[in-house]
């Protein structure tokens, strides 16, 4: 393994531990209480909705971090890092971990991810963007666990990560760098995935009620672990491990709020796409690229995505490369989703009369 980026750290007057890395400042611990925070929100007490786990929420080596029934309160987290301290200032190169780097650029040069990165300026920029990615053990660690046991989520977390850094490079927000922040956050969008049952993740028959309970909780499940490790509530990564499953018209969730961070919004709409055209256990055939494209048109038409992004989406996957805001995206409906699909299917409990149920296709789980 490389040599780890160790970063400089001092205590303040004011008795609060300060952290940098590049040119961003965090406040990492105070002796009192959880002051955790992004320079953004500098010299604030963070603050954020409690919310709280059905499920507990633990490490890879089994550090039960929060039991089921707990509030991810600021005294929560405190008594968290008191209890199992991080390594929150080491961070490792990203692309050189393990086979991460030929697994990316093999799964770049498939269809149709092949003519979403067929421009070679597109292509170079965004490995030279992953080249400087650092990421702390807890991710690495992550990927391993999924690449060994799960290798349909190690695929997925890698290209959500990729495909949200190249829609950031053209989508262009006043004041905020998307870029910086989506490879601060790293792959870690499903890192709380970790936190839900092997063969819940690897089911291919339709889930239980409680079993989709239990796979929603890999979105506080994420947040939770990233914001323990890092120490920052407000961290990209703990944002989008949060609230990817959330939706512009409110019908997301954990907390069905309505969606309206960008950073988000991009991750959230990576997140679908991917997740269509790819394999899943739940269905023998993946969407075919028309399909899903059409898919997020109609998801946009109703208010629960970025209509912005899904046209840049659009755009990328067109072979003459058109500019997103000259990119006419067709309404209409020519594709056709698979057959024997059970993502939204939910039957009965084991101790429930047998039913089977039909979610709307807002977004894979």
């Amino acid at each position: 393994m490389p040599q780890p980026i160790v970063i400089k750290y001092f205590l303040g007057t004011d008795k609060t531990l300060y952290l940098f890395f590049g040119h961003t400042e965090k406040i990492l611990r105070d002796a009192n209480k959880l002051t955790i925070s992004t320079s953004a929100h500098r010299g604030q007490q963070a603050r954020m909705q409690t919310l709280k786990l059905n499920y507990p929420v633990h490490t890879l080596d089994a550090k039960e971090l929060f039991a089921a029934g707990s509030m991810l309160s600021h005294e929560a987290f405190q008594q968290a890092r008191l209890k199992y301290p991080p390594l929150a200032s080491v961070f490792y190169s990203f692309l050189k971990h393990g086979s991460v780097c030929n697994d990316l650029q093999d799964m770049m040069g498939q269809p149709p991810y092949d003519t979403i990165y067929g421009d070679t300026d597109d292509r170079e920029a965004v490995l030279a963007v992953l080249a400087r990615s650092r990421v702390q053990p807890i991710v690495l660690d992550s990927l391993d666990y999924f690449r060994q046991f799960d290798c349909n989520t190690y695929r997925h977390m890698l290209m959500v990560f990729a495909l949200s850094l190249l829609l950031a490079r053209h989508f262009a927000v006043p004041g905020r760098d998307l870029e910086q922040e989506i490879l601060s956050a790293g792959p870690t969008h499903d890192l709380g995935k970790i936190c839900v049952p092997l063969p819940i993740l690897r089911k291919s028959t339709p889930i239980t009620a409680h079993e989709r309970r239990h796979l929603k909780h890999h979105t506080v499940a994420g947040f939770a672990l990233l914001a323990w490790y890092s120490g920052d509530v407000h961290a990209p990564a703990a944002r989008i491990a949060r609230d990817h499953h959330e939706r512009s018209n409110g019908t997301g969730y954990p907390e069905g709020k309505k969606l309206s961070d960008i950073l988000v919004e991009i991750i959230a709409a990576c997140d679908i796409y991917d997740a269509l055209i790819s394999p899943r256990p739940y269905r023998p055939i993946s969407f075919d690229n028309r399909t899903a494209l059409e898919e997020l048109t109609e998801l946009a038409g109703k208010n629960y995505l970025s209509g912005e992004i899904i046209q840049l989406l659009v755009a990328l996957n067109r072979k003459n490369k058109p500019s997103a805001k000259t990119c006419v995206v067709s309404l209409e409906r020519r594709g056709t989703p698979p057959a024997e699909n059970n993502y939204g299917v939910t039957v009965a409990d084991d101790d429930q009369p047998a039913t089977a149920q039909k979610s709307p296709t807002v977004s894979p789980l």
